[in-house]
């Protein structure tokens, strides 16, 4: 708690608690839906190849988000959040309604997604506006930490309703009511989040974002985000799909699964938060990259080298190591905001860099989910490697930039 108090700046951000209970809510009702998205999709019939073209659909408010964020370029921080909020709580409605069949589900998993996407770069840049110059990492670290004690409780709470024995009879006879009651308790707490985020008060006034921005200096960082973006898709699309395809992994599995990895979360997230200010942020990318290699090829070959039996444990322990390492992307943030020179600048380029990593991600996810589907998972995932190394080289060019002593602006 006192670090947490040296990181930030009541100055700069007033109520910045009901922030991260907003953050936290919108993990809980996030770490719900998450423990029911996969097997929804595949309870709707949607195989491997399929799961990349919904995937893409899925992304797509990624990909456009500069554009989004440039017609909401006077709007402040806090009111993307509530806006935010309220898309992915129509589109949680959306499923509890029309979401029996594929193309309304796809249709309102966009929506969820979108409100999802909106947040992303708005929560980082709030966090680093009330945080002291050199705490960046901290501030960041922190507010996933409260993100992830939401999708622990989210993701606990996925098993024990599917374990019940009516929805285990109501699942083997073909029906939905387990995923009906998530998505009803996801929809609840939505509301929950929004009314916590209409306490959120920004001092500093209104934040203007610049319509759309690009810059030469940014270059290493659009080149992290094309990395970032191509193993954040391999990673959260087909990590899971190759459980439950390959491996038979049922919800309540795969969300004990998630869960464990969002508790473990909790304590590595603002560590590596803190190891990225003391570190340096280039040398985590460094390290995160290199396990990240291994991590690729132990998904593609476990169920060559070991029997069915021990595979899926040892895949399954894949997997959370790499819901771990996938926390370094924080360090990329930090990057950002020490050759920024101003917060809406940094804002901007936050959102820039989520669509150019959202543009390698739809990329991915079509000709993974076809690759996959034509060749084999090995060579999914031997592609992943490769790319890995990719990564490490790369981020071997970011230059070490100290944090600025001055007032943040």
């Amino acid at each position: 708690m006192k670090s947490l108090t040296a990181a930030l700046s009541s100055q700069r951000v007033e109520r910045y608690w009901l922030f991260l209970l907003a953050m936290m809510l919108f993990g809980f009702g996030g770490g719900l839906f998450r423990g029911v998205q996969d097997n929804y999709l595949a309870f709707l019939g949607i195989d491997e190849a399929g799961r990349g073209i919904v995937e893409f659909f899925r992304e797509l408010p990624g990909l456009l988000l500069f554009l989004l964020l440039a017609l909401l370029y006077r709007v402040a921080e806090r009111q993307i959040i509530r806006l935010a909020l309220g898309i992915s709580l129509a589109g949680i409605i959306g499923f509890l309604i029309i979401g029996t069949s594929v193309v309304p589900a796809v249709v309102c998993l966009t929506l969820w997604s979108l409100g999802e996407h909106l947040i992303m770069p708005v929560r980082q840049s709030y966090a680093i506006h009330s945080s002291e110059p050199g705490k960046e990492g901290m501030a960041i670290g922190f507010l996933r930490g409260m993100e992830n004690a939401g999708q622990v409780i989210g993701l606990a709470l996925v098993p024990m309703i599917f374990l019940l024995p009516a929805i285990q009879s109501d699942r083997d006879a073909g029906g939905r009511m387990g995923y009906v009651i998530v998505f009803m308790a996801v929809g609840i707490i939505m509301v929950l989040a929004l009314f916590a985020a209409f306490g959120m008060i920004q001092s500093g006034g209104q934040l203007e974002r610049k319509r759309l921005y690009f810059s030469r200096k940014y270059g290493k960082f659009y080149g992290l985000e094309i990395f970032y973006g191509a193993r954040k898709q391999v990673f959260l699309t087909f990590g899971p799909y190759l459980l439950i395809l390959h491996y038979g992994a049922q919800t309540e599995y795969l969300a004990s699964l998630l869960g464990i990895c969002a508790l473990f979360n909790i304590f590595f997230t603002p560590l590596i938060g803190k190891l990225i200010d003391k570190l340096g942020y280039r040398t985590i990318m460094i390290g995160d990259t290199v396990i990240l290699f291994f991590v690729c090829l132990m998904y593609g070959f476990a169920h060559r080298i070991f029997s069915e039996e021990i595979a899926i444990w040892v895949v399954s322990i894949n997997f959370v190591l790499d819901w771990i390492i996938s926390n370094a992307s924080m360090a990329a943030s930090v990057y950002v905001s020490r050759i920024s020179k101003d917060k809406e600048e940094m804002t901007a380029s936050l959102s820039t860099g989520i669509s150019i990593n959202h543009l390698i991600s739809v990329i991915i996810a079509f000709g993974g989910g076809f690759l996959w589907k034509t060749f084999g998972v090995e060579w999914l995932f031997v592609l992943a490697a490769v790319m890995a190394v990719g990564n490490t080289l790369f981020a071997m060019t970011v230059p070490k930039i100290e944090a600025s002593t001055g007032t943040r602006s």
